[in-house]
């Protein structure tokens, strides 16, 4: 029989919402948590699989976006989509305090407050994305308009075209 994962808060929120989606399960036995070994791990192509990054802006407010995990969070961009002079990453000794998630298993739902949420504009183009489901070793696949019905979010440019 197969083992009963428990749920997350991450997906009794969007239970809660009436949100459909499908939880996904990886071993973290090799340590291996970064996303494109995650992407690999549950079977999704890398580009559908997105990373949760928390910012803090000159004004202090603090922000959440997401972007593919093969990609990086151009911080010039990221801070034209949120109205912000700067922004820079929160240390990882931060984010458990200020979201209430560890890093690797930080999810754009249920965090311990809400946070402008900003989701990189090629998701728009996507069918289904994957994010955290808020422990390591737990993803969520969901539509991306659910994602931002669920966060309040809107999608906006936030990685460098190459």
């Amino acid at each position: 029989m197969a083992k009963k994962t428990a749920k997350t808060n991450a997906a009794r929120i969007l239970d809660r919402e009436k949100i459909d989606y499908e939880p996904l399960q990886y071993s973290t036995d090799d340590g291996k948590i970064d996303g494109v070994s995650v992407a690999a791990k549950i079977g999704a192509p890398v580009e559908t699989v997105y990373k949760t990054l928390v910012a803090a802006g000159s004004s202090k407010n603090h922000y959440v976006f997401l972007v593919p995990v093969a990609e990086e969070l151009d911080l010039k961009l990221a801070a034209k989509a949120c109205g912000e002079k700067k922004i820079e990453m929160v240390p990882v000794k931060e984010i458990l305090p200020l979201t209430g998630y560890v890093r690797g298993g930080c999810s754009p739902f249920g965090m311990k407050k809400p946070f402008r949420t900003f989701v990189a504009e090629q998701a728009s183009q996507l069918n289904e994305i994957i994010v955290s489901a808020g422990k390591v070793g737990a993803q969520l696949k969901l539509a991306p308009e659910d994602l931002l019905k669920a966060t309040q979010g809107e999608f906006a440019e936030l990685t460098a075209k190459p």
